[in-house]
């Protein structure tokens, strides 16, 4: 009988990638922040080594690798600093003039990509920060979409973001130079 294997197994091809070495059981604050930590992580291994992040979909999307980078690190900074934080501070890539300016604006050019990953890593350190010092997941903020809203739910929001988005950038990744995996 012939073996049958899958058309994707880890991205990075090892069997310790440690995007899975985070609790499965435990504590909560734990065991969400791993996840997520895991998440982002992917995020990371899917850009890595990609010469074209701003590179585009198919017509008319605007979905690009290096737009998932800057339309993170605004989510990162609206749920932990603005709603979670109660800080006063505008989005990075987007505004209410130009609500989609995280895909749209992101195109290779000098310094592009680095402000990007740099945006998103400080806008990942703060939550991180700010998700370590908490008393407590029931810490709430405001969010004129949702309501009040707890830490405990932002980490779950942010799991899903991040999840849906790294799906995307899995599609996006295959398209450009054909990598697959998890």
């Amino acid at each position: 009988m012939k073996s049958v294997q899958r058309r994707a197994g880890l991205f990075t091809g090892a069997e310790d990638d440690p995007r899975f070495t985070t609790p499965a059981t435990g504590a909560e604050r734990l065991v969400l922040t791993g996840v997520l930590a895991a998440q982002r992580a992917t995020l990371e291994l899917k850009c890595a080594g990609v010469a074209e992040l701003s590179r585009r979909s198919v017509e008319p999307s605007t979905l690009s690798l290096l737009g998932l980078v800057r339309h993170l690190a605004d989510v990162e900074r609206r749920w932990f600093r603005q709603v979670l934080a109660g800080r006063d501070v505008a989005p990075r890539f987007s505004s209410a003039t130009d609500p989609d300016g995280d895909f749209e604006g992101a195109r290779e050019g000098a310094g592009a990509v680095e402000e990007a990953w740099a945006a998103w890593l400080e806008e990942v350190a703060f939550a991180e920060r700010f998700t370590e010092e908490a008393p407590d997941l029931d810490v709430e903020g405001y969010d004129g979409w949702r309501g009040t809203v707890s830490l405990r739910w932002v980490l779950i929001h942010m799991v899903e973001e991040y999840a849906r988005h790294n799906g995307h950038a899995d599609l996006l990744r295959e398209r450009i130079d054909g990598a697959v995996g998890i």
